[in-house]
Order: C-alpha cells, then sequence, then structure tokens
C-alpha cells in the first residue's frame, strides 16, 4: 500500500475556506463561507422562485426536470471527476454514484404527477353529501444538508424528490465537498434557466448549517451522524420546522448454513470495503451460522487479500475522506483484538492514514465499540451463531436500524428472516439491492434516524396533506347545525348505534 501525506481539513478563513484532496493532500480549491445572510438571501430567492415552480403544471415540472437529469448525464465525466477528487475515491466509483442518481431523479420526476395528483375519497354514509379529495402541496423551501460520502447520490434523494414535489431546495453540501453541490446547482440553472436559484447551494461548515436550519425553511432533510443530528434537531424544534434524518448504520448480514457461502462472501466483501467502508448501509457486521462459519471466514478472507488499495489506478477504494475518521477506525480495530478479538487479516498495523487496508476481524464481543458503534471504515466482523434465532438477536440489538441483508438457501425463507428484522431495508441473497430500486424508500429508525427519501414515501414526505370536502347538495338531516330536532339528532344516533354495532 503506498502511503501518501495525510489529508488536509478544509480551512477556513473569516469568509472563505479550501478543500483538499483527501489523497495527497493537495490544494484542491475555495469556497465561500456563507453566513446567516447569505442563507437568508438564498432562501429568499429560492421562496420567490418556487412560486412559479410551484404553479406549474406537473407535466411542465417533469419535463424540466428530465432536462437536468440529461444535463447531468451530458457531463457525467465532469461530475464524477468532481466526486473523485473532492473525496478520493476512484473514478469507476464515482461515476456509477452519477448513475444511481440519473435513475432515481428520473423516478421522481416521471412519478410525481402520478402519487402526488388530486386524489378523490369514499365518504361515509352520513356524509353522502360531500366529495372528499386529498391534495398534496409542496411545502416550499426544502433546506437539504447533505453528507461527503456520496456528495451526489444521498443529498439527491432529498433534492430531486423535492424539487419532483413543487419545492425550492437550499442545499448545504458538505464543507469536505462543496464543488459537487455548486456543480449541481449550475447545471439546474443551466437546463431551466428561466427558474434559477429554485435550487441554490450554500458553502461552508457547521454555522452554515445552522443558519440553514434557522432561516425559516419549510422542512431539513439531514444527512450526517446522530450527534449532528440531535443539534440540527433542537434547531429546527425552536421553530417547529419539520425535520428528517439519517444517520448511518450499523449494518448486518445474516448467513444461515445453506447459503450460497461464495456470493456471500463476494457481497461481503463488496458491501464492507467499497468506498473504503464509508457507506452508511455498507456491512459492518456478519452473523454465520456456526457450521459455515470457519468456511465463509476462509472465503471472505481470500477475496479482501485480493483486493489492490492506496494511490494507483487498479486500486479498488481510495483514502478516508474525513482525516478524523482514521483515528475512529484505528480505535475499533485495536479494542476489538484487545477485547479478543481476532483479526483474520490485516489489524491495527493495516491503518496507515489516508488509507486503511482491508480488515477482517472474528469473535469480537459483542459489546466492543467495533460492534456497536459504525465504524465507517473497511473493517467486517464475521462472528459464529448457533442459529438463526441468535443471529437475529444479536442483528437487532445494534442502536442502528438502517439496512440488513441474509444470504440463505430459499428466497422465501431469506425474506421470512427478513422480516424478523427492524432495518428500514433488508437485501436477501444480495446487499444494498434497495438501494439501486428508486420505488422503493429508504431510511431507519432508532439512531438511523427517522422519515424516508426515495419512492412514493419520499416524495409524500416533501409535501403537506391538504383534506378538502366539497358539498354536492344540502343534505336531509343538516347534523352539523343547532336548527337540527332534538329528536331529529337522537334518531340519528339510535342509526348509527344500530350500524355499528353490526359485524
Amino acid at each position: 500500500m503506498t502511503e501518501t501525506a495525510p489529508a488536509a481539513a478544509p480551512r477556513a478563513t473569516a469568509s472563505t475556506f479550501t478543500t483538499y484532496s483527501p489523497a495527497t493532500g493537495e490544494r484542491l480549491a475555495e469556497y465561500p463561507a456563507h453566513g446567516p445572510e447569505d442563507v437568508a438571501r438564498a432562501v429568499a430567492r429560492a421562496r420567490t422562485t418556487q412560486a412559479g415552480w410551484a404553479a406549474l403544471p406537473a407535466s411542465r415540472r417533469r419535463e424540466l426536470l428530465l432536462r437536468w437529469k440529461k444535463a447531468l448525464a451530458d457531463d457525467l465525466d465532469t461530475v464524477a471527476r468532481t466526486i473523485a477528487r473532492e473525496t478520493g475515491k476512484p473514478a469507476g466509483d464515482a461515476a456509477l454514484e452519477v448513475v444511481l442518481t440519473l435513475e432515481h431523479l428520473a423516478w421522481a420526476a416521471r412519478n410525481a404527477p402520478r402519487v402526488l395528483g388530486r386524489r378523490r375519497v369514499r365518504t361515509g354514509l352520513f356524509t353522502v353529501h360531500q366529495r372528499a379529495s386529498l391534495v398534496h402541496r409542496p411545502l416550499g423551501v426544502v433546506g437539504v444538508i447533505g453528507p461527503w460520502n456520496y456528495p451526489l447520490y444521498t443529498p439527491m434523494g432529498s433534492i430531486g424528490y423535492a424539487l419532483a414535489a413543487g419545492n425550492a431546495v437550499v442545499f448545504k453540501p458538505s464543507e469536505l465537498t462543496p464543488g459537487t453541490g455548486v456543480l449541481l446547482a449550475e447545471l439546474f440553472d443551466s437546463a431551466a434557466p428561466e427558474h434559477a436559484g429554485l435550487l441554490a447551494t450554500v458553502t461552508g461548515a457547521a454555522a452554515t448549517g445552522d443558519a440553514l436550519a434557522r432561516s425559516g425553511v419549510d422542512k431539513v432533510a439531514f444527512t450526517g451522524s446522530p450527534g449532528t443530528a440531535r443539534k440540527v434537531m433542537a434547531v429546527c424544534a425552536e421553530t417547529l420546522t419539520p425535520f428528517l434524518a439519517e444517520c448511518g448504520g450499523k449494518d448486518a448480514v445474516i448467513v444461515t448454513a445453506d447459503a450460497d457461502l461464495d456470493a456471500a462472501a463476494d457481497a461481503i466483501v463488496w458491501g464492507a470495503l467499497s468506498n473504503a467502508g464509508q457507506t452508511c448501509a455498507g456491512v459492518e457486521r456478519v452473523y454465520a451460522m456456526r457450521e459455515v462459519h470457519e468456511e465463509l471466514c476462509a472465503r471472505v478472507v481470500d477475496k479482501a487479500k485480493a483486493l489492490r488499495t492506496g494511490a494507483g489506478a487498479d486500486a479498488v477504494y481510495g483514502p478516508m475522506t474525513l482525516p478524523g475518521q482514521v483515528a475512529v477506525v484505528e480505535r475499533h480495530v485495536s479494542g476489538a483484538v484487545a477485547a479478543g478479538g481476532r483479526a483474520l487479516l490485516g489489524g491495527p498495523d493495516a491503518v496507515r492514514a489516508p488509507y486503511v487496508a482491508p480488515v477482517v476481524l472474528t469473535g469480537v464481543p459483542e459489546d466492543a465499540p467495533a460492534m456497536t458503534e459504525e465504524t465507517f471504515g473497511p473493517v467486517v466482523t464475521v462472528n459464529a451463531v448457533a442459529g438463526v434465532d441468535e443471529a437475529v438477536e444479536r442483528a437487532n440489538a445494534s442502536r442502528y436500524a438502517l439496512g440488513a441483508a441474509v444470504f440463505c438457501g430459499s428466497g422465501r425463507t431469506g425474506a421470512a428472516i427478513a422480516a424478523r428484522l427492524r432495518a428500514g431495508a433488508v437485501s436477501v441473497n444480495s446487499v444494498l439491492g434497495f438501494a439501486a430500486v428508486p420505488a422503493l424508500p429508504f431510511g431507519g429508525s432508532k439512531d438511523s434516524g427517522f422519515g424516508r427519501i426515495h419512492g412514493e414515501e419520499g416524495l409524500r414526505a416533501f409535501t403537506s396533506v391538504q383534506s378538502v370536502t366539497v358539498q354536492r347538495f344540502a343534505p336531509a338531516v343538516a347534523l352539523t347545525s343547532f336548527a337540527v330536532p332534538a329528536a331529529t339528532r337522537e334518531r340519528a344516533v339510535r342509526l348509527a348505534r344500530a350500524l355499528h354495532r353490526r359485524r
């Protein structure tokens, strides 16, 4: 593995900050550190622009969003290159991130009119004179605070769906990856110049995110750590601003005795090591039936050992994007070994900032930080269990509940095991299968946050529901009037009681 200078964190002056390559430490670019006044101006402009956007026919919004999608596809190389420079991930991984983003944007644009269109609702016996319907109205301006690990795909789960629902968006990307956010807004403005400013990007660190949460936006969608989510949520609570949080995971994989071990090992290695393990729904814990545990471990080690990491063109993953995360990985690996776990591959010496070579552990106590805290690095623990019940119990014991996977000889049995897991999304005989299906909602519970992006739920998450009734004709008995005689009201009550006493 090639050693390079440690990556530098963004450095800010009073009004600007500089980003650096996480792989080499070289200077990349300088960006404004937007303060409360800058954020307020962006929100005000977005709110003005949103009125015209919301007034458009749904078909016209669809057309413009698909034009933006085309602009992203046309400039895929530029977008992927920006992502790769800022995160350190290989160019191929960055390109795949753009492709997945395009899939989701296309789905949101094409399905928003159907999902959010006015829907008739049946009325009851006593309201037959009313016509009832549901209307999904845009919230207004949505603030999105994005992460650095997937600086395009993850925030676009909120941005694209919010725009499709008729909102404007003010986006605060991570201070590690601001260039991706700036480019995203520029491409929108070029695709829909008559609505320029509908998607605005503000750049900066925590203070900029705090300003966005306090700016009067109509909802905040956040991706990051549980600790930061609590701080942003506390700010939102001051004004009762709705809040959506995706806060990471400690995802588990269950491998049954009849599973295809080669397929399971391949998926585990990819899920644990891709993007240097910096994936919220990546694989961090594996629970394998005792009778196949040793064989599975051997296959995982063989596959992980064959991978090339570092700065070379043949590297399958790059450096740790966040410099401070290296220390977290080292602490988890060292702690696991000190607690009695065994390093089947790698170990504490695998950590050579800014890179971490693959680490495969086994026999790690369930209360070790490597099993309870989000490692967010290329580390996976494969522990043996006596049976499926124990595997499910251990998988559910985590304070995170985002994603999971089950490898099983029978898809039906795998689905039954999946139903027992508390994770918000589960793949059977694959990992992260749900991430590439735009129609599926994504999100978790407990320390993984709450709310959903993607799918129909993701579109509705950025709307307010309005219930509407229109009286079609005057009722024979107007029960909502003081003019109704008491005897008439009593007859109505007796009739209702008789109807509802039937089974």
